[in-house]
């Protein structure tokens, strides 16, 4: 997602984009290569975060897994209709807010007001300029104890730089602009500290991915930066799609939202 120029969509194209989509499986259509919503959250999301719950904001689809540890969920997207599907499914809630906001600013949440700011398989396709704006907006609502897990791209770390182009098909529509580096140097720049890098590949070899967890700067969390490459993240995807299909899922659409 871009906000001017290049081959990348803006959010204004986003925007039209996804206003028509119909959100027949509410968004666990994207989570059928993990087995499932559930496989995904127990499976991938919940053991990389559970030394941060409970929490108090998050995004997209495990949206209704992590209302269940927070006494305030806050949900924000530049879609109308997806917050709308977002209020339908959690109408008997009381505990979560839903938000359409412009994609770069947060003006809706109160200032370190934030414990835990949670996004997957979304600001993946994030350009610099956004992922920039988002983690200065960050900055400011998140607690001075508070954490935050990204899922965003690292593909501008595979660009050439004598041909400004990458050497491989950008098949999973990756953010070129936004690498790990470039997140950890935009969290120092707003007084916040990247903490851990996990770099995973998606649908290849490529680690294409990172998963990045930062915080205020002198946080009881803060500590130099750790960095891993997990080459195998797929296989763990692999593994438990298998899970799912051996024993057997019900579809998460099917139940209910509270």
């Amino acid at each position: 997602m871009k906000t001017s120029g290049g081959n990348l969509p803006t959010v204004k194209d986003n925007i039209k984009a996804w206003t028509s989509y119909p959100w027949s499986q509410q968004g666990d259509e994207w989570s059928h290569d993990f087995g499932g919503t559930d496989y995904l959250w127990w499976g991938i999301i919940y053991p990389r975060i559970l030394g941060f719950l409970p929490v108090s904001s998050g995004k997209y689809r495990p949206r209704n897994r992590a209302k269940d540890f927070c006494k305030h969920l806050v949900i924000v997207d530049i879609t109308p209709n997806c917050i709308e599907a977002c209020k339908n499914r959690f109408k008997d809630c009381r505990n979560i807010a839903a938000h359409v906001n412009d994609g770069i600013s947060l003006p809706m949440v109160d200032d370190h007001s934030i414990d835990f700011v949670f996004s997957f398989d979304s600001l993946v396709h994030a350009e610099f300029d956004v992922m920039g704006a988002y983690l200065h907006e960050l900055s400011k609502k998140l607690a001075p104890d508070g954490v935050g897990f990204i899922h965003h791209s690292n593909l501008a770390s595979f660009i050439d730089p004598s041909t400004t182009k990458l050497p491989f098909e950008n098949l999973h529509h990756r953010a070129e602009s936004m690498s790990a580096e470039l997140f950890c140097q935009y969290c120092d720049e707003c007084s916040l500290e990247c903490i851990c890098q996990e770099l995973v590949n998606w649908g290849g070899s490529q680690l294409i991915d990172s998963l990045s967890v930062f915080t205020p700067k002198g946080s009881r969390y803060s500590h130099p930066a750790i960095v891993r490459e997990n080459h195998f993240f797929m296989r763990e995807a692999q593994t438990l799609a298998a899970i799912a299909k051996l024993y057997g899922t019900i579809p998460s659409s099917s139940r209910g939202g509270c």
